[in-house]
């Protein structure tokens, strides 16, 4: 599991530029995605996601998000040679982020998922809220 550097070096001071380079290609939001609204934990779930994402961009997007922080690698209990992945407090609060841009596109685009964007449209809140709680239970039964 990688150290976290103490301060990457960003292309320049803008916040939304470092958002980006942390953020800034679909895997490693939809990683962050299946962690947050599936419950992915391990590689293997990931690599089963529908999207279809090749094992290289996984493995390089996973050791990235350790990097700056979002998620946690944990060795599994049952199989030592596997890791088990969790959201930081830094990752969870991308929620209301990643929220509004499912918000944003379903205004704007042709997306289709209509009763995730029904239940985020009905209470935000209680949808952020309802993650959140997620998070903390499956943090407090692993640590």
């Amino acid at each position: 599991m990688p150290k976290r550097r103490a301060s990457p070096k960003w292309r320049s001071e803008c916040p939304l530029n470092a958002s980006v380079e942390i953020l800034g290609d679909r895997w490693s939001l939809l990683i962050i995605r299946d962690m947050m609204l599936r419950g992915f934990r391990s590689y293997k779930e990931f690599l089963d996601s529908y999207e279809g994402i090749a094992t290289n961009i996984l493995a390089d997007r996973l050791q990235r998000l350790l990097f700056h922080g979002i998620i946690t690698a944990e060795r599994d209990p049952s199989d030592g040679r596997k890791l088990i992945y969790s959201l930081t407090a830094k990752g969870i609060d991308l929620a209301p982020v990643l929220t509004e841009m499912v918000l944003w596109a379903a205004q704007h685009e042709d997306t289709g998922n209509q009763p995730l964007v029904q239940l985020i449209q009905k209470d935000k809140e209680q949808f952020l809220a309802a993650a959140r709680q997620r998070w903390v239970e499956q943090t407090s039964r692993h640590s």
